[in-house]
């Protein structure tokens, strides 16, 4: 019997679509040319790079020169980051507000800012998941030089007031940065009509290639050099653009875009069946908002249990899936987006992430449901810890 394949970890990586392998092959063969070079095979290049800039531009309602493609969307994340501060640094600005459930991209280039002298305010995230603008308002200081707060969070999947936060910084005159990895292709995004200064995406979020990336910056804002060496992508990173990754990321964002609210719909669907089934389980929580939280995404935390062995079973059952960052799963430690929304490390530890694909069925979804029921009831059969909750030795903590 074949067994059953149900991938169920988009927000770790999607499937590379056809549209953009398709639209990757002819810049594999036909078109190869280096698009600094001054002969008609590298100005073919050269074109499709700006054909490709253009469509990427549209897509989240920016302009071709404040596109610049990076590796991804950490080196996009770094690159935002380090130049506000650099340029806040050079007015005697040197505060920094983000929230305590950034992605480590952000996080850790936070802390290497801390070493070097700046100041950084973690705002606190309430228990739904979701950071509110007058928190970022309160924060705000004479000498604050950046705002960036995630678009919407890797794990829990909460959706950021973005827009409001960036009114705030508008008015304020502070540069606002948001890491939309995970919301690009899934969400509308229109960085003039939300106020966004600098924005970070990655494709193969949304079917694309990996190791290729975007950060826009707003006309105007000053971005700092992470790679030095050529003239690429008007000075601001050095080496030769990988146009086929490029190409693939456009043709995937576009297709994502064009049917953004159809699937939306469909995975909005698909998720609350998960919610709905999973929810069933005795001492489960949903982690993050019902309801203001990315279409595919679902994340519980099952006391009693450990994370880790709830994967490796759901694995042999045929339903691959997280229970966090995959950039932290080598980490024994738990979650700290969930500490952050205020979960006990006991509780964190038995977390379970589940991000949907439009390619996922009903069917799918039913058998996950079935078998997270039926693998929890095992691990809590052989726990110790369930055995003492279940006899009174401990309390529950999730009722």
């Amino acid at each position: 019997m074949t067994k059953r394949m149900i991938y169920l970890d988009n927000a770790a990586t999607t499937k590379m679509s056809k549209t953009a392998i398709n639209a990757m092959l002819p810049y594999m063969d036909g078109v190869y040319g280096n698009p600094s070079s001054l002969h008609s095979v590298g100005q073919a290049a050269a074109e499709a790079l700006a054909n490709a800039r253009q469509v990427i531009a549209d897509c989240i309602g920016a302009s071709p020169n404040e596109i610049t493609f990076t590796s991804g969307g950490s080196e996009a994340d770094n690159q935002a980051i380090i130049s506000a501060a650099r340029a806040g640094e050079k007015k005697g600005k040197k505060h920094i507000i983000s929230t305590a459930f950034e992605h480590h991209a952000v996080l850790h280039t936070l802390k290497k800012l801390e070493r070097e002298g700046f100041e950084v305010t973690l705002l606190d995230v309430r228990e739904n998941g979701i950071i509110l603008p007058e928190q970022v308002e309160n924060a705000v200081r004479e000498d604050t030089c950046l705002v960036t707060v995630m678009y919407a969070n890797n794990e829990i999947g909460t959706i950021q007031p973005i827009k409001e936060i960036g009114e705030i910084c508008r008015a304020k005159g502070i540069p606002f940065h948001t890491d939309a990895v995970q919301a690009a292709g899934h969400l509308h995004i229109n960085v003039k009509e939300q106020n966004i200064d600098m924005l970070s995406l990655s494709a193969h979020k949304f079917h694309g290639p990996k190791g290729i990336g975007v950060l826009y910056a707003k006309k105007g804002i000053l971005i700092s050099n992470l790679i030095e060496g050529g003239a690429q992508e008007r000075g601001k990173r050095a080496g030769t653009e990988n146009i086929p990754a490029i190409m693939g990321m456009a043709a995937a964002l576009k297709d994502a875009c064009n049917n953004i609210d159809a699937d939306a719909k469909k995975l909005a669907e698909l998720r609350n069946r998960l919610i709905s089934g999973l929810s069933e389980i005795p001492h489960s929580v949903l982690n993050g908002d019902s309801e203001k939280r990315l279409p595919g995404n679902v994340n519980f935390c099952f006391e009693g249990i450990e994370g880790e062995s709830l994967l490796l079973l759901l694995d042999d059952k045929g339903v691959y899936a997280s229970s966090g960052s995959a950039c932290t799963s080598g980490s024994l430690d738990p979650s700290h987006v969930l500490l952050a929304i205020g979960r006990v490390h006991d509780i964190a530890h038995g977390s379970l992430r589940l991000s949907l694909s439009e390619e996922n069925t009903e069917e799918e979804v039913e058998y996950t449901v079935q078998t997270v029921k039926e693998v929890v009831e095992y691990l809590r059969s052989i726990s110790p810890v369930w055995r003492d909750l279940v006899n009174g030795k401990k309390e529950f903590l999730i009722k």
